[in-house]
């Protein structure tokens, strides 16, 4: 695969951006940023593209959006009001500027990949999420469990951490959080979603080979035990993975649910 600047020079899969889903086992997914806006929703697209379980969280106490001026943001409480609630306020406050920043363009991006923005510290982990059906990648992620975060600065990637710590490992399923540093602008968060879409791969070839090598049953439990062997090939993927992706510093730990 080649790569300039960090970024894949490999073309999309379709040319509607849906990847050939070949079947088999799945890593479940989350991708998680500041406001559930920008990197997260990139990243949640493209790993639903690919077929892969994904849902997406924003670690902010509001969602924080650019206003007019630097003093003047717009801000939006998680969890209750909808993409397209908030695309239809900025279109109606000034298109002109909502447009040329770009806002309008993501916005309405994310409004048909899920409902609206949710917040991680309010997520009710291994609760059935019998709500989000309608979501992109909501296929697999029914039970409320994932088996990979991926975050997209060291503030969120700190946040989950500090949360997942506070909750007690009530489930004692291991998690890894990763946290893949990306930029706060359109173009960088293309980009992450690039490099995020590789290293979920990467993973989840991995864990195929290893669910064989165990068996399904014992895997699919997620115990530590069972999962011993694919957490520790994680390390050496990252590495790899960072090797063609300098320009996204990556830093994981081993959590748990």
């Amino acid at each position: 695969m080649e790569v300039v600047n960090g970024a894949s020079t490999t073309p999309a899969p379709t040319e509607n951006g849906e990847g050939e889903d070949l079947g088999g086992y799945k890593l479940k997914f989350c991708t998680v940023c500041a406001s559930n806006q920008n990197r997260s929703m990139e990243a949640h697209l493209r790993l639903a593209q690919a077929n892969y379980p994904v849902i997406s969280f924003g670690t902010g106490s509001l969602v924080r959006l650019p206003g007019p001026t630097i003093h003047q943001p717009n801000v939006y409480p998680f969890n209750k009001v909808s993409y397209d609630t908030i695309y239809k306020e900025l279109d109606g406050k000034d298109h002109r500027l909502y447009t040329a920043n770009g806002l309008l363009n993501m916005i309405g991006r994310n409004r048909q990949v899920k409902w609206g923005p949710e917040r991680w510290q309010d997520w009710q982990i291994g609760i059935p999420r019998t709500e989000q059906g309608k979501d992109r990648g909501h296929a697999g992620t029914e039970g409320g469990v994932v088996d990979v975060v991926f975050t997209c600065e060291e503030r969120c990637w700190d946040a989950v951490i500090d949360d997942l710590l506070n909750r007690g490992s009530p489930l004692n399923r291991p998690v890894h959080v990763i946290n893949v540093d990306i930029k706060d602008n359109h173009e960088e968060a293309s980009i992450g979603g690039q490099g995020i879409l590789e290293l979920a791969n990467a993973l989840n070839k991995a864990a195929k080979e290893e669910r064989e090598t165990v068996g399904a049953a014992a895997f699919d439990m997620a115990s530590a035990a069972s999962r011993t062997s694919f957490d520790e090939r994680v390390p050496e993927i990252i590495g790899e993975w960072q090797e063609r992706w300098p320009n996204l510093p990556a830093t994981w730990t081993l959590a748990w649910f």
